[in-house]
């Protein structure tokens, strides 16, 4: 089923999934190593870092969106089509104008989810489920490889990290927007499952314009606040932005000003769109100065 070039995508995939393979001894679904919590956490982070080739990609603007109801169709497909004819039903979409960072996290990201939700459900055994995996990380690797790059040389150079909250093991919202600013221009980076040192000490030795913060669960507001004032306090960069984003946030979006962020945005576009804005704002702002 897998040709020999893509021998490593069968270990990266199927070994994770194995542990919970086995329905009599297995985790139920609120445990840590849960279907959905594999593929969210360690799954679909695996495959956009091997497909990133830390290039700078355009971004698309003006990107058309995909309806909830095309959305739910595709999410079943990885199961009836070789990958093949799911880059033939992406092509479609990007030929109306969707850009690949769209479908990447409207289509690609919760096919994977669905492939999740419906092992747990008995709807489709181990087999279908990492076959499934697969196709769409052929998917992936295939359109990645065909976006079109745009180099700006004239614009200043732009520098971001993206983290989980540390503590917070899911990292697929940080991987996601970092995905979405390489694509946009940025010089970005990514850390996975940070303690609150390494982050701290990142900042501390690289100069970064921005930091963004993912939170995918509740914590206090205190915790948040003073991991931000502490990074503030040690970064290269006397002027750092940072956002904040997460369901914590995007429910109580006024959050993010009670702990000192520069701003929140909805999605992974909304967060670039923002940061660009700040960004131009600062740089108009110092060449007022000089």
């Amino acid at each position: 089923m897998f040709s020999a070039g893509s021998a490593v995508w069968r270990e990266v995939i199927s070994a994770p999934l194995d542990r919970v393979r086995r329905r009599g001894t297995g985790p139920t679904l609120d445990h840590p190593d849960s279907v959905n919590t594999i593929i969210e956490t360690e799954i679909i982070p695996r495959l956009l870092m091997a497909h990133s080739s830390g290039e700078a990609r355009a971004y698309v603007r003006g990107s058309q969106a995909i309806n909830p109801e095309d959305a739910a169709r595709f999410a079943r497909l990885p199961l009836q089509l070789e990958a093949a004819g799911l880059i033939e039903e992406i092509d479609a979409f990007l030929e109306r104008g969707v850009s690949v960072e769209t479908v990447c996290i409207d289509l690609l990201a919760p096919a994977a989810r669905k492939l999740g939700e419906m092992w747990e459900r008995d709807e489709c055994d181990f087999v279908d489920v990492t076959m499934g995996l697969w196709r769409l990380q052929e998917v992936m690797r295939d359109i990645a490889a065909r976006a079109p790059e745009d180099h700006d040389n004239h614009a200043p150079p732009r520098s971001a990290l993206f983290s989980p909250m540390p503590g917070d093991n899911h990292q697929f919202g940080a991987i996601m927007i970092e995905e979405v600013f390489s694509r946009g221009g940025w010089k970005s980076d990514v850390l996975i499952k940070p303690e609150r040192r390494e982050l701290l000490d990142r900042l501390t030795r690289e100069r970064f314009d921005l930091v963004g913060l993912t939170l995918a669960r509740d914590c206090p507001s205190a915790a948040l606040g003073n991991l931000i004032k502490a990074m503030r306090n040690v970064s290269a960069n006397p002027n750092l932005f940072v956002l904040v984003g997460g369901r914590m946030i995007n429910d109580n979006p006024s959050v993010a000003i009670e702990v000192g962020a520069d701003g929140t945005a909805p999605d992974a576009l909304a967060a670039l769109e923002l940061a660009n804005s700040m960004v131009k704002v600062s740089a108009a702002r110092d060449l007022n100065l000089r």
